[in-house]
């Protein structure tokens, strides 16, 4: 089943859920900016305050932030940008996520997981069970629930769709003080192979976007964190990534939005099940 909205070449018209959205210079902001530039309507939304010792204040998207990054996006291209606080922990808010999206902009054509928790880095003996669910539930659970509450829609809706997950460069290759962390990314390797079987038949792609390292709030503080950990100055750290990197030079913001409007994209629609590296060339596999 082919969808009548991937006949032309661009996206214009289309609406879209993009998580993980709501702070400045983020992925998630950048994916809105890109979509909302090719004139896709999107629900820009994010957990909109912290709620618990996984969600801190100064690593989500709170909701004052989340409204100016939309207003900001408007103000700049003709795509209308709504918010929508939710936590993608939970399948009810997911799902009235969704049916929001719907209601508002008449169909929903794409939907982004990209919410994820990247800032509970610990040694392996210093996990604690808590610090696990966290990292799983957001990384993995959260876009499981994403994923069923789009199809839901999509499916009903007879069109087709896509779905894009922001993975990483860590569903392909292991890292030290991140066992959680890549095994929710690895995870949606298996997540995104299964679901694209079932979801195929109705039009509906579902793929992973993998990127290398990306310099964004949160890799600020990776930055930090990882160049600590490993003895190295912050420009030493920095330099050696660099240097493995063919491209030479660490991801952009604008590189991994760029590679999701491309799978939402008519040029994209035999692509389905796949992890897409966007990483200079760092993750070959």
């Amino acid at each position: 089943m082919q969808s009548l909205h991937r006949m032309g070449d661009d996206l214009r018209g289309q609406s879209a859920v993009v998580t993980g959205a709501g702070r400045r210079g983020g992925l998630g902001a950048a994916i809105v900016r890109r979509l909302a530039r090719d004139g896709v309507n999107v629900v820009l939304s994010d957990i909109g305050a912290a709620s618990d010792a996984a969600t801190p204040e100064a690593m989500v998207g709170a909701h004052d932030e989340m409204a100016a990054v939309a207003a900001e996006i408007a103000a700049a291209t003709s795509a209308r940008i709504l918010t929508f606080d939710c936590d993608v922990r939970e399948p009810a808010r997911v799902a009235a996520l969704a049916e929001f999206a719907r209601r508002e902009f008449g169909t929903l054509d794409i939907w982004v997981n990209n919410a994820g928790i990247g800032y509970i880095m610990k040694p392996l003996l210093e996990v604690s069970e808590g610090d696990w669910r966290a990292v799983i539930d957001v990384n993995l659970y959260g876009c499981f629930n994403g994923i069923q509450a789009a199809a839901r829609i999509m499916v009903a809706q007879g069109t087709g769709g896509r779905i894009v997950n922001i993975a990483s460069q860590a569903a392909k290759s292991g890292f030290p003080f991140a066992a959680a962390y890549c095994s929710s990314k690895h995870g949606l390797v298996g997540l995104v192979r299964s679901v694209a079987i079932e979801l195929g038949p109705f039009g509906i792609t579902v793929n992973n976007v993998c990127p290398n390292h990306v310099t964004t709030g949160l890799g600020a503080w990776q930055n930090e964190y990882f160049s600590q950990k490993l003895g190295l100055s912050l420009e030493d750290y920095l330099q050696r990534m660099r240097d493995r990197i063919p491209l030479r030079r660490c991801g952009l913001p604008e590189d991994t939005a760029d590679a999701v409007a491309f799978l939402c994209s008519s040029a994209a629609a035999y692509i389905t099940a796949e992890s897409l590296n966007v990483s200079g060339g760092e993750e070959p596999h």
